[in-house]
């Protein structure tokens, strides 16, 4: 039986005889806070609720049009193909018509519908988003992000003023669920992380709209908006509604998906992902604002979690639901407020011996930054990735460029709280020597994790022989504190 409550033209479209094309019976129906979502088999249908929340404005029949024509346009950058038309729903007396003659109560946006077992949070749950999937994925946002246009206007909200606007906003609007699913003191102590990062760190914001990092990106990039259908890696319902939400820091697109990680308790994979992103990128510098980025879209999931206890519509049993699932963000927006002590992990062996395969384990294991010196060393010398590079990229002025690169690098992130795996030879005692003074004179822990292979071994992979595992044989530990 079709709720009452709902609007004339939703218990209309939940009937099959609404389509004009066949359809799979019955018609799945999604709400959210904020649209009416219709799935029909091989089509599916998003209305937008006439709400107003300040930061989205769908409260006139215009401007659901217009953000449905913004939806279609700007979803086909990230998914190409999966969003089709925007089609009126027409009323004549009690008949309403999808695309028919008629006066206008209503828009929709028409889609290809593909299975929700294609989601990467669905794919999570059933165990199978693996490690390579998440590198394929942060490889295609990393591309992505590169085709993202950016400008003087977009570039204007990296400056802190509008940055901490979108924080301020997320206080105000969750100050009355404050002994409901937050605490005082989690709402108190978030907020003053958020307030002293702004106040102190200006001049990184800066930096970040300098080197070009804010882009018109996707504004709400989570492993629920993102599919893996057709053999291809779908970024999907991107933010139409609010230019502040979409014009941002690369590092507030991916903070969603490390965000989704790290909520599973998956720090390994967020570890994989963030590296692969980063390594691609050559961004590592982003990795100081993302923190603050990742309790942001934390904190914001919890607050349109909690918008749903208001809404009339939604069942006892399900607000029920929501109250504990903001909780359980909030509580997780205040735990990534608190302080951390970061380290660094410098890795040295002879060639072969093992060294990228024991940083990459120990990147999984710690949820640490992982910096490969060839990565590096290309990037200063603009070669891509998988490619080798001319024999300047290996001069001796190159190699200490990078290495210079790599340990400031190292130093930067670790005084941030990172744990930081330098992935490189560190053959010459010279250069662990400075790593371990300049770690000292910073007051940041480093370990040396020296990597040793038998000689046959290290003889099979210099001729590209398979790869056996290495043998750790040592760990130096240079306590600065």
């Amino acid at each position: 039986m079709t709720d009452s409550t709902l609007p004339l033209f939703v218990q209309k479209m939940l009937r099959p005889e609404f389509y004009p094309h066949p359809v799979t019976e019955p018609i799945g129906f999604v709400q959210t806070h904020i649209s009416y979502v219709f799935l029909t088999g091989d089509y599916a249908y998003k209305a937008k609720k006439p709400m107003n929340f300040g930061f989205l404005d769908y409260s006139t029949l215009e401007k659901r049009q217009h953000f449905c024509a913004e939806e279609v346009r700007m979803n086909q950058r990230g998914a190409p193909g999966l969003y089709l038309e925007v089609l009126p729903i027409a009323q004549t007396g009690e008949n309403f018509v999808l695309g028919g003659a008629g006066e206008v109560v209503e828009y929709v946006v028409k889609m290809r519908q593909f299975p929700e077992t294609s989601l990467l949070s669905s794919l999570f749950e059933k165990g199978q988003l693996s490690e390579d999937l998440l590198v394929e994925l942060a490889k295609a946002i990393a591309a992505f992000h590169k085709t993202c246009p950016s400008n003087d206007y977009i570039r204007s909200f990296g400056e802190v003023a509008q940055v901490r606007q979108a924080f301020d906003e997320n206080y105000q609007q969750t100050e009355g669920y404050v002994g409901g699913p937050q605490t005082q003191q989690q709402f108190d102590e978030t907020k003053a992380y958020t307030d002293q990062f702004f106040g102190d760190r200006a001049d990184l914001f800066t930096s970040r709209i300098q080197n070009n990092w804010i882009r018109e990106c996707h504004g709400d990039l989570h492993l629920g908006n993102i599919c893996q259908w057709q053999n291809q890696l779908m970024l999907f319902d991107c933010i139409e509604f609010n230019e502040p939400f979409r014009f941002v820091d690369v590092m507030y697109d991916i903070a969603y998906i490390v965000m989704d990680l790290e909520v599973r308790n998956r720090p390994d994979l967020s570890a994989v992902f963030i590296n692969t992103y980063i390594e691609q990128t050559g961004d590592w510098e982003g990795l100081q604002v993302l923190p603050i980025y990742v309790d942001r879209q934390t904190y914001v999931r919890a607050k349109v979690t909690s918008f749903m206890l208001n809404d009339p519509g939604v069942p006892e049993a399900e607000k029920q639901k929501g109250s504990e699932k903001a909780a359980l963000y909030y509580r997780l927006a205040w735990e990534y407020a608190q302080p951390k002590t970061g380290k660094i992990f410098l890795t040295c062996g002879l060639s072969g011996s093992g060294k990228s395969t024991t940083a990459r384990q120990l990147a999984r294991q710690t949820g640490g930054i992982y910096i490969r010196s060839d990565a590096v060393r290309k990037h200063l010398g603009g070669v891509p990735l998988d490619q080798r590079g001319e024999e300047p990229l290996f001069s001796p002025e190159m190699t200490q460029k990078t290495y210079d690169r790599l340990l400031s690098l190292g130093l930067l992130l670790a005084g941030q709280g990172y744990t930081v795996i330098l992935d490189a030879k560190y053959d010459r005692r010279t250069l662990r020597e400075e790593a371990i003074a300049q770690a000292a004179a910073a007051q940041i822990p480093l370990k040396i994790v020296h990597c040793e292979a038998p000689l046959e071994v290290l003889r099979d992979r210099f001729f590209s022989a398979p790869a056996i595992l290495p043998t750790l044989r040592q760990i130096s530990w240079h306590s600065n504190l």
